[in-house]
């Protein structure tokens, strides 16, 4: 992992920092970035979106999907736990603790914005860094990427329906068109130019594309994160213990799913190299995608994209305590 990636959450921390004191000292900035919008997508936003996926999608490559029916026990486990399991307890989680446990703390109005940055967290399952993850758990390389690739793929189909079950079931309202409207520009319309890019410059040449533009997507998600405290500015001032209670339950689900997956994982006797990266595409998020549909859906000011940047902080720190601990473990799946 380069300096940016292994201090993730300390930069990020930094980018909220610096975002409440400038959307503080500076509030009318802020506001004519919120003001540039159309269709209820936020242009300068979704330039930022862009820079952090575009470069994530030019790592999958969907020819790897013909390899399958090779070690099915793997990709079943990532894909019962990332669709059947992961957002149902995320949503269970921000039920529990919004609507209960942290009632008397938060608005009923806040709880259920709070719910939804969840939920758009749960049903987004994670396409780039996973890849790191993989690498530092020494992973199968190629199954790993079989595994991003039949994910994402699925993703296209299948994030729209379950995120707007989800969110009709707790009582928030879906606006579909501009859900449907957010899955195309941050789902499809990346996959189909990575595709394009991967076939028209090979895989070396993503690969030097993909390093020169790493600078540009880590400051793309700063950017972004900067953007949405800014905005957020006067509200964390008034309530600073509320990022903590969504830290919370984002922790307990993160903890939670890798101690079920890595349970089955043993279970079904899968090889480390195999278990460890599956474990790490089911516990991990999209954090680029829920952000940016968070914003489309509730807009820029709202809790829900206040939860989803929360994630990107807890993420980080979490998902290398999980790589340390599965490093530890490997002797669990195979004999020393």
């Amino acid at each position: 992992m380069g300096i940016f990636e292994r201090y993730l959450s300390v930069w990020v921390g930094l980018a909220i920092v610096a975002g409440i004191a400038a959307g503080l000292i500076t509030p009318d900035v802020f506001q004519i970035v919120a003001n540039a919008e159309v269709a209820n997508v936020n242009l300068p936003i979704a330039v930022l979106i862009w820079l952090m996926i575009y470069p994530m999608m030019m790592q999958v490559d969907f020819a790897s999907i013909k390899d399958v029916t090779k070690q099915p026990q793997g990709l079943a486990l990532t894909l019962i736990i990332n669709w059947l399991i992961k957002p149902f307890t995320m949503a269970a989680l921000g039920w529990l603790f919004f609507h209960h446990i942290f009632a008397d703390l938060v608005s009923p109005a806040t709880a259920q914005e709070y719910i939804a940055g969840m939920i758009l967290l749960g049903v987004a399952p994670c396409t780039a860094m996973v890849f790191v993850w993989s690498h530092l758990t020494r992973g199968d390389a190629n199954y790993t990427l079989l595994q991003v690739s039949v994910n994402d793929v699925i993703m296209i189909f299948a994030f729209a329906p379950i995120a707007g079950f989800l969110l009709g079931v707790s009582d928030i309202e879906v606006p579909w068109e501009t859900l449907l409207i957010s899955v195309a520009l941050y789902v499809v319309l990346p996959l189909v130019a990575g595709v394009l890019t991967r076939k028209i410059l090979g895989a070396e040449g993503v690969g030097r594309l993909s390093e020169t533009l790493k600078p540009l997507s880590i400051l793309g998600l700063l950017a972004t994160v900067l953007i949405l405290f800014g905005l957020q500015a006067p509200r964390i001032v008034e309530n600073p213990l509320d990022m903590l209670l969504i830290a919370i339950p984002l922790l307990i689900q993160t903890y939670g799913i890798f101690a079920i997956t890595y349970f089955i994982a043993i279970r079904i006797k899968l090889k480390h190299n195999v278990a460890a990266p599956a474990c790490m595409i089911g516990t991990s998020n999209f954090f680029e995608l829920a952000v940016a549909v968070a914003i489309s859906l509730f807009g820029l000011h709202s809790g829900a994209a206040l939860a989803t940047v929360v994630g990107v902080l807890v993420e980080v720190p979490v998902m290398l305590s999980l790589v340390a601990f599965a490093n530890r473990t490997k002797h669990w799946f195979e004999p020393s």
